[in-house]
């Protein structure tokens, strides 16, 4: 069985979470699978940006029991190489080059709640809960908290983390862990809605603007500041900027397709 279905959608890719029987929970199988689509997305020029939701109920109900169980008897070597595996699949997911959309269609917590922080966007549904609930069990959240602190101001962060809580929709978007909260049964019919405006977007630009937005925090303003002037300069000299002009002026869609850089 596919532990990741994948669906086209015009440009966009949905990748879904395929084990429903235990709440699509995270396995190093299903990471390996999420990974190998996610470079498969990432080299076919026809997809523009990635969706992932999960099949059934929920999105994803964190990482698999069966794994947590066998975790007393690995070595120390094993235990760090799974968390590797895990905080490789969350930067793959953060630094993908085209825009990521989490349509959380049911519960997203632990695992689930680290991929709607490393996606650009999040739609939660409103009988969807998310959290990071690892304290409640004498896990910690570490690999997740990263890419927490990436979202959200540090008392939200101490919030969620400590308290090991789950929120609810209007609350999360409110908060800002994600975007906005959808109608129930709405959440990926409204990400793919995002993800169709934001990817009519001209790749090139979305790619640069989403490596220099990672690149950010780690800059002096000297340094942010050289590195935007030598990607304005570049984009200036664009085939994708020559396409938009031309669009604009001649009062059409533009054609990204036409662009050789993507």
């Amino acid at each position: 069985m596919n532990l990741v279905l994948t669906e086209n959608r015009a440009h966009l890719r949905i990748l879904k979470l395929n084990r429903p029987e235990v709440r699509n929970a995270m396995s190093g199988p299903m990471m390996a699978e999420l990974m190998a689509a996610l470079d498969a997305a990432e080299a076919d020029r026809d997809v523009r940006g990635v969706i992932f939701t999960g099949e059934g109920s929920a999105f994803c109900g964190g990482l698999d029991v069966e794994e947590l169980k066998a975790m007393a008897a690995r070595s120390p070597e094993q235990h760090r190489a799974d968390a590797t595996a895990f905080a490789n699949m969350l930067e793959r997911i953060y630094l993908f080059p085209k825009p990521t959309f989490a349509a959380v269609n049911g519960h997203a917590v632990g695992a689930g709640a680290g991929m709607v922080c490393a996606a650009d966007f999040a739609v939660q549904d409103t009988k969807a809960k998310v959290g990071f609930t690892e304290a409640k069990i004498g896990f910690v959240a570490a690999v997740v908290a990263v890419f927490v602190m990436r979202q959200l101001p540090e008392k939200h962060a101490r919030d969620l983390l400590l308290s090991a809580r789950l929120l609810g929709a209007e609350e999360a978007a409110r908060m800002g862990l994600v975007n906005e909260a959808a109608g129930e049964g709405q959440a990926l019919a409204r990400a793919i809605e995002l993800a169709e405006a934001v990817t009519a977007n001209a790749p090139m630009s979305l790619r640069v603007t989403k490596q220099m937005l990672a690149d950010a925090p780690h800059q002096s303003l000297q340094e942010g500041l050289k590195q935007a002037a030598e990607l304005n300069a570049a984009a200036r000299a664009s085939e994708s900027l020559k396409e938009g002009v031309a669009s604009f002026l001649e009062k059409r869609a533009a054609d990204w397709n036409a662009v050789a850089e993507r």
